[in-house]
């Protein structure tokens, strides 16, 4: 059982990378805000606070400079296609899309690498897409495609930052030099729809709020709370980021819980439980990145 610190840390950081989704729900929405100034104030907010703990930390310390471009890449992609996608998706829709889409990058390119799962695995693998399936169905509820097609995407993406980082040693430092590194990117995007921009008080604070807190701060607790968890606990307690970023959408944002999503969010998480918490080794997580894989 982990102690009462890491417990506490854990619990932050799970309500952070569900307040993401909630947080640019409410920006883009509430207070039309545009998702190019949405990504640049996230991420350079982020790059800010990290660099802060990084040198707050270990003030002689190089570590802010060991991100890597290939990584900071794929960050902005996840951060850019994340902010697009909330344009049309409801939060806890779009949490759910992308923590599946993750898990399934991860998954996907275990298996590719030569892993092999036993049938229960197999057998939580076509239940998710199958809840994949049911979410994305046509139908009054059904999201918008374009939207999803954007949040799977930025699921992919963070599988894939998340993969290139697996057993840093320096997680927080790495991650700052990587949010440094995808800061100016997010700036080109903003410069480019600039003539779209759109930022009031409230969805700077919010788009403060997710760059400081949610994202920075956040990754900063996970990274702190992930050595003294067992995999399995790890992995486990992640499945609650899409369920806790649905009830926050409904109670805060007054979004409807559908029997779609209840459904789909049902079969996607149980399935990827099955995958991840029998894995005998290293499991795929949505968060870990870029540290050592839990």
């Amino acid at each position: 059982m982990p102690d009462f610190h890491t417990a506490v840390l854990t619990v932050l950081a799970m309500l952070a990378f569900a307040a993401n989704s909630l947080l640019c729900r409410l920006a883009l929405q509430s207070h039309s805000m545009d998702a190019g100034s949405f990504t640049a104030v996230r991420l350079v907010s982020g790059a800010l606070v990290l660099a802060l703990v990084v040198r707050l930390r270990a003030p002689s310390s190089a570590a802010v400079g060991s991100g890597r471009w290939g990584s900071a890449a794929w960050l902005f992609v996840y951060a850019a296609a994340f902010s697009l996608a909330y344009l049309q998706l409801p939060a806890g829709v779009g949490a759910l899309l992308l923590f599946g889409a993750v898990q399934a990058t991860m998954v996907g390119v275990g298996l590719w690498r030569g892993e092999r799962l036993a049938l229960r695995q197999w057998a939580g693998l076509v239940l998710a897409l199958g809840g994949l399936v049911v979410l994305l169905r046509p139908g009054l509820s059904a999201p918008p495609w374009g939207a999803a097609g954007l949040m799977l995407l930025a699921g992919v993406a963070w599988g894939a930052y998340s993969l290139r980082g697996k057993g840093a040693k320096d997680p927080v430092g790495v991650t700052a030099g990587n949010f440094l590194r995808a800061a100016p990117l997010a700036l080109l995007m903003w410069g480019l729809m600039a003539g779209q921009a759109s930022v009031s008080a409230a969805g700077l604070a919010s788009a403060l709020c997710s760059g400081v807190l949610t994202s920075g701060l956040g990754y900063v607790a996970w990274y702190a709370a992930l050595p003294q968890l067992k995999a399995g606990t790890a992995a486990s307690v992640q499945l609650s980021v899409p369920l806790l970023a649905a009830i926050g959408a409904v109670s805060l944002l007054g979004e409807s819980w559908t029997l779609r999503l209840s459904l789909a969010g049902a079969a996607i998480l149980g399935g990827i439980a099955l995958v991840v918490l029998a894995r005998p080794g290293p499991q795929p997580a949505v968060h870990v990145a870029p540290g050592r894989q839990p």
